[in-house]
């Protein structure tokens, strides 16, 4: 057997070079991500392993004693007519040597297994081939404008639905005006389709209604912060008596930066170690009008850490959850985390660190995708000024930028 290895960005780009050192009957053997390059094992790049192999000497003549067959999902009936044509004949013996008729199975098993794994990669060739051309061709379609659109939404981190969603309805509001728009009047009707999009989910605020807000989210994103400028804006310019409650003990000092806030505002603060301590805290603050929660931040691409935390959301009072998300996280991340929470019915999302990024593809794509409502954008540390309410319109032109600039 010739053994062969390939160091290469993704794995179709192996494929090619598999078919043409080793031939068509080559197998993949094994693929793992490694490592390489860098300095002082830094800077270290991703890169693709692949080990390849063909059948030669003693494994092919093992081959053409084994019956010819074609590749096909049906494997176990294949096998189970060789067995019985052998049996029907007497001649399993002459057919092959006696372990055989035992190792047949495993060999065709194996050999299946590695012959529907290149069938799956050649046919995520083909749909990246396909994916690419269409691409392609687009480029020969679209107009420069439509080309620089779809740019600028890439680098938003768009997704390629909502995408190639905005440039179709572009393109049928093209056809209905009889001529092809200008720059600024494909970023001005591309304003126009996404405002109408996001527009349903535009008008969210925290409930008046509710007495107790529970603020959940990952580490970091800037919850406790956002708690005291909320607070800030329902002390000074509504005139509400506000309390604190924490579970965020996870977090070194996590509980003394709420408590500095908590002292600045004259708000009193409660701590809780468990859903347990719950009534005790809420009697405390029984003659507070709004109760503002604070959770901890964790794993939450994890359901354990959500279920731990949904656990402290329990009020008999009317309440609502808020899920606070940071901007300078991953699309993907989020993503993670929106589908976590979205099963236990939130549906109200603020987002943090406005001010750290210039990618704001993010809220579209958590908006469309899961329904979400955002409430507010926050950025800087200044309590209680860096947060306001979400507006699609102003939202939508951090989205697409300047026509004349991008």
């Amino acid at each position: 057997m010739r053994v062969k290895r390939y160091v290469v960005n993704a794995l179709p780009e192996a494929v090619s070079m598999i078919r043409t050192d080793l031939g068509k009957d080559a197998v993949i053997l094994d693929t793992k991500e490694i490592k390489v390059g860098g300095f002082m094992g830094m800077f270290r790049k991703k890169r693709m392993e692949v080990i390849a192999a063909i059948e030669s000497g003693a494994s092919k003549h093992a081959q053409a004693e084994l019956p010819q067959r074609k590749p096909s999902p049906e494997v176990n009936a294949v096998v189970e007519q060789i067995l019985q044509t052998a049996q029907r004949n007497g001649a399993a013996a002459a057919v092959m040597d006696p372990p055989a008729p035992q190792a047949a199975p495993a060999i065709l098993d194996k050999r299946m297994e590695r012959e529907q794994f290149i069938i799956n990669e050649i046919r995520d060739l083909r749909e990246y081939m396909v994916k690419l051309s269409r691409q392609q061709n687009e480029l020969h379609i679209l107009s420069e404008p439509m080309i620089a659109l779809k740019e600028r939404l890439l680098e938003q981190e768009l997704d390629d639905e909502w995408t190639d969603k905005l440039i179709e309805a572009l393109r049928e509001s093209e056809k209905s005006a009889e001529r092809v728009y200008d720059r600024t009047e494909v970023w001005r009707e591309s304003k126009r389709i996404l405002v109408e999009w996001i527009h349903p989910y535009s008008n969210a605020e925290i409930s008046r209604e509710a007495r107790v807000v529970h603020f959940v989210g990952p580490t970091g994103v800037g919850k406790t912060t956002t708690i005291a400028k909320l607070a800030a804006e329902q002390t000074i310019k509504r005139g509400r008596n506000v309390g604190f409650i924490t579970s965020d003990t996870y977090r070194i000092a996590a509980v003394d930066q709420l408590r500095t806030y908590a002292n600045i505002l004259n708000v009193p603060l409660e701590v809780v170690f468990s859903p347990m301590d719950l009534p005790k805290a809420y009697k405390a603050l029984s003659e507070r009008d709004l109760i503002l929660m604070d959770t901890a931040g964790r794993n939450f691409r994890s359901e354990l850490h959500v279920s731990e935390v949904i656990s402290l959301l329990q009020s008999n009072e009317p309440n609502e959850t808020v899920l606070v998300l940071s901007l300078t996280g991953k699309t993907t991340d989020m993503a993670i985390i929106a589908e976590r929470f979205s099963k236990f019915g939130i549906q109200k999302v603020l987002f943090t660190k406005l001010d750290e990024t210039t990618v704001y593809g993010a809220i579209m794509n958590l908006v469309l995708n899961y329904g979400l409502y955002p409430t507010h954008l926050a950025s800087g540390q200044n309590v209680p000024d860096d947060i306001e309410r979400f507006k699609a319109g102003s939202y939508v032109d951090l989205l697409l930028g300047d026509a004349e600039h991008e």
